[in-house]
């Protein structure tokens, strides 16, 4: 977010283990000029070994004047070999290994530290070296050392020192794919922790450790925490963080792990609040960048592995030409997000980081930049994040987007198979850090329809789980009732909960629609098998009578009239029975049996402030909203589609029985006639004539 990094082949090794294989410590002499003092001091430490492979890390401590420009030098005695650095370049040949200084750790001050680590291999035996040489200088542990010839170092260090971990018992460094593989699923603490200013400014409760054991136990593995640190530090040059902000998140962190959570951490609002001016402002964005998250890595260099960073939430810029100069900004900051991290050590030197594309698009032009950070970067322990909230027009209800269809389904295939081939084929794992839909909101229902958005729910888990894929759930109080500690609706948890590991059959729609008058006819829904088998229909524990209340042929369902006239009982508005169909996995079909008429509309006078349409629903429900002028044209925002967005133009009041025509809808609605055309779930159209002029608005059926 150099030559490309084959991780594709690298084996899946089991996490870092606390325990140090070994550790050896040198003195050393730094080369300078006569009148400069120079010394040193190098721990090798071996933090994990297997057959065949082991982790080191290198402290190298100046003793001396400050240095700018480092190589440490030393001979693998036993024919070991590097197989992959991190903070520093390290080329060898043969068994002569040197490690040199990458550009932002060149200068090392007097008493100060620098480290670095490798993954190497070996065979036989892992025996450390025992001497090394800095800018060509052997050790004495005394400053005022002496150059030492190349090859023939002189040893500084007890062999009792030397690592003694048996290769079978010891514990392997961790393989980033195989953490993000059981990070999965995820949920997003969302709207909290990130909510301006304050922890509860957007509406959801003080976190508890209930809530986060409750969470746990519906069987999420990961939570994200999505932090807003802009409002709690203090000024430059230091952008001290608030000792108290810190304190609560930690205790956030230590509360997830102690749960068995993953847990990633960010800098989220951040990201449009002032991260974006960083083109036009680098010096002053780099600095709050690198002070903020030196103090974040600081803090928590201790933690677990199971403790992940994220660079930063949906980056963003003001001031660029475009999309191809801010992924050059998204790597500049990507690039110093993983430097200043690792040189933090503890376990932030190998801990999982997690890198983002420009505005987290899964777009093949933003993944390319990022393969290229990547690349470049040449980190083994890094992953990719992308959003989803699927395609557009079905995620706001907008152009006639109401159903889960194949423009959806391509959209969610493309994108998902786009992130797969650029980094999961390739040994990089991805994490789809938000997803949902942007309009499902428990406080605005109806914007998406249940049963479609159980279909798209179906849909990204099948999908995201054959590609290898790790997903968040973005919940900003839509999905878990904080308060009580229950799903505000248990079927679309159950449908989530059934695609972490199997399909569910679906099918056409959820709602059969009868007529509250009239002969009763069967009705017919399609199933969507999605390759199982159809296994019956339920009412509650009562199994219906295939032949007598159901047939099937093929993929088509058909409802008996005998059977729909049973379910619909005393035929009154609305919603009289549910059923379900079960299938031989996964979550089982809830279908609706409706009575209705078709809904009646009458004439109204108001303004466009305040303009409400009186509708009779009886037992309908509005999907849709078209508006054009008389010549056929769009009317109102969005002019390329006659069909309006749900709620923020129009929104049903069921309660009320109006229709509400929004503030926004005839702002941009030229004076004169507009027909309106309102598409309800039973298939009816009602049309509906508005005429505005100036402020005022009449409507007639």
């Amino acid at each position: 977010m150099s030559s490309q990094m084959v991780r594709g082949a690298r084996r899946r090794l089991g996490v870092v283990a606390s325990g140090v294989a070994g550790l050896l410590v040198a003195g050393m002499m730094v080369a300078a000029n006569a009148q400069a003092a120079t010394g040193c001091r190098v721990a090798y430490a071996v933090s994990a070994q297997w057959p065949s492979g082991f982790t080191a890390n290198v402290s190298v401590t100046n003793l001396g004047d400050p240095i700018n420009g480092w190589a440490l030098a030393w001979t693998f005695p036993s024919g070991q070999r590097v197989t992959q650095a991190w903070n520093a370049a390290v080329t060898s040949s043969g068994s002569q290994v040197t490690a040199a200084n990458v550009s932002y750790n060149a200068t090392i001050a007097t008493n100060a530290t620098v480290s670095f680590g490798f993954n190497g291999a070996w065979t036989g035996s892992n025996t450390a070296p025992t001497s090394f040489a800095l800018n060509g200088v052997a050790c004495t542990g005394e400053v005022g050392g002496t150059a030492t010839p190349s090859g023939s170092l002189s040893p500084s260090v007890s062999p009792s020192m030397s690592p003694s971990v048996s290769p079978s018992t010891s514990p392997r460094p961790a393989d980033p794919m195989a953490t993000v593989a059981a990070m999965q699923p995820g949920w997003n603490l969302g709207n909290t922790l990130d909510a301006i200013p304050d922890e509860t400014a957007w509406g959801n409760p003080l976190t508890t450790q209930a809530m986060l054991h409750y969470v746990r136990s519906q069987g999420y593995n990961s939570i994200r925490l999505p932090i807003t640190w802009s409002n709690h530090h203090g000024p430059a040059p230091d952008y001290t963080i608030d000792a108290a902000w810190l304190a609560r998140v930690r205790q956030i962190v230590d509360w997830s792990l102690a749960e068995g959570l993953y847990v990633m951490v960010n800098l989220h609002h951040d990201s449009w609040q002032w991260i974006n001016a960083y083109p036009n402002d680098r010096t002053n964005v780099m600095n709050r960048y690198t002070a903020l998250w030196t103090q974040i890595a600081t803090a928590f260099r201790g933690h677990s592995a199971k403790l992940v960073f994220e660079s930063i939430n949906e980056p963003q810029f003001a001031g660029t030409s475009g999309d191809a100069e801010s992924d050059q900004v998204v790597q500049e900051l990507n690039t110093a997000f993983v430097r200043l991290v690792r040189r933090t050590g503890g376990d932030n030197a190998t801990r999982l980081l997690v890198l983002p594309t420009l505005h987290t698009s899964g777009e093949q032009a933003r993944l390319d930049a990022l393969n290229a950070t990547f690349n470049q970067l040449g980190d083994p322990n890094l992953a990719a994040t992308v959003h989803f909230y699927g395609w557009w027009p079905f995620s706001v209800n907008i152009a006639g987007g109401t159903r889960y269809d194949s423009n959806v389904e391509q959209d969610l295939v493309g994108t998902f198979d786009r992130v797969h081939n650029t980094f999961v084929s390739r040994g990089i794992p991805v994490i789809i850090g938000e997803w949902a839909l942007l309009s499902y909101d428990y406080t605005r229902p109806g914007i998406i329809e249940r049963g479609e958005f159980l279909k798209y729910i179906e849909a990204v888990g099948h999908h995201a789980r054959t590609r290898k894929l790790t997903t968040m759930l973005w919940d900003a109080g839509s999905f878990l009732h904080r308060t009580e500690l229950r799903w505000r609706d248990q079927g679309i948890y159950e449908m989530m909960k059934a695609s972490w590991s199997t399909r569910s059959g679906t099918a056409s729609s959820d709602q059969v629609y009868v007529p509250r008058t009239g002969a009763i006819t069967g009705k017919s829904l399609t199933l969507n098998l999605n390759g199982l088998s159809f296994q019956g229909l339920w009412q509650g524990s009562t199994s219906l009578t295939n032949g007598t209340d159901y047939t099937v042929s093929g993929s088509t369902l058909t409802l008996t009239p005998a059977a729909l006239t049973r379910l619909v009982g005393n035929r009154a508005y609305g919603v009289n029975a549910t059923i379900e169909a079960r299938f031989s996995r996964g979550a089982p079909w809830q279908i609706g049996v409706i009575t209705y008429d078709p809904p009646t509309q009458a004439a109204a006078t108001g303004t466009t402030s305040a303009f409400t349409i009186p509708t009779q629903f009886r037992g309908d429900q509005l999907a849709t909203m078209e508006a054009k002028y008389a010549d056929g044209s769009p009317a109102g925002p969005a002019n390329w589609t006659s069909f309006k967005e749900f709620w923020s133009n129009f929104q049903p009041d069921y309660a009320a029985n109006t229709i509400i025509l929004k503030p926004e809808f005839f702002a941009e609605v030229n004076d004169g006639a507009v027909t309106l055309t309102f598409h309800f779930w039973s298939g009816t159209q009602a049309t509906y004539r508005i005429t505005k002029s100036g402020t005022s608005v009449t409507g007639t059926t």
